[in-house]
């Protein structure tokens, strides 16, 4: 099961979105497809700012958020992220506070977070998940075709 970051869904509200992005999600069934309450306000606030507002609301209305599940972040994640935000700062390696809350969603619903956002991510996770406490990402390049064979592996 999948849960895809803010760059990623905004990548299909793209005049000519990525291919690569749209060959994945055409094979994923609609029960496995996740976002976050964060992600919503994350592309509801970039709506607003753009001078299209209401033509990406009407599509994040219509055809994004019909065919996701939408995860709040509660008291679990909160207490996910707590302890992910006190290990990266014991690191030394802050992360920006709504990718904190994205990625403490992640492990308590055991998803994958898709996105193409490596500098953030890769703080918190890993691609292989063979680190205890990472949370598993999947990094999509969204100019770059990638080999796939029915889902993000």
């Amino acid at each position: 099961m999948y849960l895809f970051d803010t760059d990623t869904l905004s990548n299909l509200l793209k005049k000519n979105p990525s291919s690569s992005l749209l060959s994945h999600l055409s094979s994923l069934k609609r029960k496995d497809q996740f976002t976050t309450t964060i992600t919503v306000a994350e592309m509801v606030y970039g709506a607003y700012k753009s001078s299209r507002a209401k033509y990406f609301l009407e599509k994040l209305d219509g055809i994004l958020l019909p065919n996701l599940t939408v995860l709040a972040f509660d008291e679990s994640a909160a207490r996910e992220y707590g302890k992910l935000r006190a290990s990266l700062e014991k690191r030394g390696t802050p992360m920006s506070e709504p990718d904190m809350r994205i990625a403490s969603i992640c492990p308590i619903h055991n998803l994958i977070l898709v996105t193409g956002n490596t500098k953030h991510f890769s703080k918190c996770g890993s691609k292989t998940g063979n680190n205890p406490g990472d949370i598993l990402y999947y990094v999509i390049n969204f100019k770059k075709p990638q080999s796939f064979s029915g889902g993000f592996n």
